[in-house]
């Protein structure tokens, strides 16, 4: 089965491990019993799903949720159900990747124009003045 991430990118379920924990938030005394929290486990290195830039960028945005091995781990331990913490596992590792497709715009350096550089020279010639008026004068003394 294709899980859908853009118009580009669709993830193969084969590429995904889950696997299931005992949860330590809400459920009462039901955490000891049933492990509903979910660890989700995506290697981005051998991925075939995704393109390469895809994959460097992915890398740098998941951070600490990736392991020395290269694997992408989401931990969804929020709601009380088994499938509700896996359904949410995949929502945040497909928004996350969608994250990473998107391409950042390039950083193009711009210049301040020949007035504003002639308007900023005038404001520190006043600047100046004004400085230069607070200055106590002495009287020549012969």
């Amino acid at each position: 089965m294709i899980i859908p991430v853009n118009a580009q990118i669709g993830l193969q379920e084969n590429e995904i491990t889950l696997e299931f924990v005992r949860s330590s938030g809400p459920g009462g005394q039901n955490v000891n019993k049933v492990a509903t929290a979910v660890k989700l486990y995506f290697h981005i290195g051998q991925s075939l799903s995704l393109p390469e830039a895809v994959k460097n960028r992915l890398h740098s945005l998941a951070g600490k949720r990736v392991n020395n091995e290269g694997f992408l781990i989401i931990d969804a331990r929020r709601f009380r159900t088994q499938e509700a913490n896996r359904r949410d596992a995949w929502e945040r590792l497909v928004k996350l990747i969608r994250q990473a497709a998107a391409v950042p715009k390039t950083r193009r350096p711009t210049r301040p124009s020949a007035k504003a550089k002639a308007r900023r020279l005038e404001e520190k010639k006043k600047h100046g003045v004004i400085k230069q008026a607070r200055k106590k004068s002495f009287p020549e003394t012969d």
